[in-house]
């Protein structure tokens, strides 16, 4: 910590996200349970992008976090439109 360099772990997170994904309920319907997975791994990757953010020194990856942040933060809210048609509020997952 007393270094210049943020020291950051991605294997915590990237558990985390696999553990949410594999004790996921499924609902047989395909289209949903892709919704479902798909919101928890892009959860997961923008904890990763804010942690690059946080931690990583390199342009290049900062601005591709960057990105990852805003397309994927996007996308879930196309997600959560979907589900939430189809009888999948958002906030009995991510609880």
């Amino acid at each position: 910590m007393g270094s210049m360099h943020a020291v950051m772990d991605m294997k915590p997170m990237m558990a985390d996200m696999n553990e949410k994904m594999s004790t996921m309920k499924m609902t047989g319907v395909a289209d949903v349970d892709f919704a479902m997975a798909m919101r928890v791994h892009h959860q997961g990757a923008i904890q990763m992008a804010e942690a690059e953010l946080q931690a990583g020194n390199e342009p290049q990856m900062r601005a591709m976090a960057k990105a990852i942040i805003s397309a994927q933060k996007k996308e879930i809210v196309q997600i959560d439109r979907f589900l939430a048609k189809h009888g999948h509020a958002a906030d009995e997952k991510s609880k």
